[in-house]
């Protein structure tokens, strides 16, 4: 109810700031009438000495003086009736100063879909839809209320054990944040290979916020490749460094310290360094005589 208390003031408010500027309006008008008002009475009264003049004029019995005294007086009308056209004033009879009107169809149907706003349901992490590469993790999430959803804030971690959870829980600074997402998926990139991490979802709007249950994602491995400088003269590796053949006929020389040159073994290197843990790797052997 408070909000509405704030509304209600800022109504008030608005009215007020209405207010002012309908008067300012109103004082703005009426100045200006006064001003045409002011340019018509000096148009009155240049009119009514012309008149008179011509009007003793017209009484003149001397008729030399009688048509000295026309021509002069023509003369007054041609540049009166000028001057009285630059005088005229502009005078809107249509412009009413009392009758104001305030157009809020909009506003008012924006209050009458007025309602209270509740905080957001639990997202939850659909960890079936996500997917992952070796250094990226692709999250998706639903909501029951999605449309009241402001917006998602993604939060992870490195997931090692449920000791590593609490730990987590308690420390915020340990979270990576990606604030003000509009939709319900995100690609976080730049992740270490091989590696779990741990995501929570925030969905907020002006009411508050609330988090998803946590998920549990990994990535992929390391995609292992063979290193075709470290290769034997006598060996051929393919262009996306997946396969190598044995080719006896080759005349390239071995450059590089790296290259394996031994005259009874063939070798290639991989491009995956390992320092530590256990890896095996699955080799596919086909039309050898070796």
């Amino acid at each position: 109810m408070e909000e509405c208390d704030v509304l209600i003031d800022f109504i008030q408010q608005r009215t007020q700031i209405i207010a002012t500027k309908i008067k300012e309006g109103k004082s703005v008008r009426m100045r200006k009438l006064g001003q045409q008002i002011s340019s018509c009475k000096q148009c009155i009264e240049r009119s009514s000495s012309l008149i008179t003049q011509a009007d003793h004029t017209l009484k003149e019995s001397d008729h030399a003086l009688f048509l000295q005294t026309a021509k002069n007086i023509c003369e007054r009308v041609s540049m009166a009736t000028a001057s009285s056209q630059i005088l005229i004033p502009e005078i809107n009879l249509n412009d009413t100063f009392d009758m104001f009107a305030l157009d809020f169809t909009r506003e008012k149907k924006m209050l009458e879909s007025l309602d209270y706003l509740t905080v957001p349901s639990l997202p939850a992490i659909r960890e079936e839809l996500c997917t992952a590469s070796y250094d990226t993790i692709t999250v998706h999430w639903t909501s029951d209320d999605e449309f009241s959803v402001v917006s998602y804030e993604l939060q992870y971690a490195i997931f090692t054990s449920m000791a590593n959870v609490i730990s987590l829980c308690k420390s915020a600074d340990s979270w990576m944040i990606v604030p003000n997402i509009k939709q319900n998926h995100y690609t976080v990139h730049g992740l270490q290979c091989g590696t779990r991490y741990m995501f929570i979802v925030k969905a907020i709007n002006q009411a508050g916020s609330r988090s998803s249950e946590p998920g549990k994602l990994k990535t992929n491995s390391q995609p292992f490749k063979l290193d075709p400088k470290s290769a034997h003269r006598k060996l051929k590796v393919s262009h996306d460094n997946l396969t190598v053949e044995r080719e006896e006929s080759s005349s390239k020389k071995s450059h590089g310290q790296d290259r394996f040159t031994s005259q009874g073994n063939y070798g290639v290197m991989g491009n995956v360094y390992i320092d530590s843990g256990r890896h095996y790797w699955e080799a596919l052997i086909g039309g050898s005589s070796w």
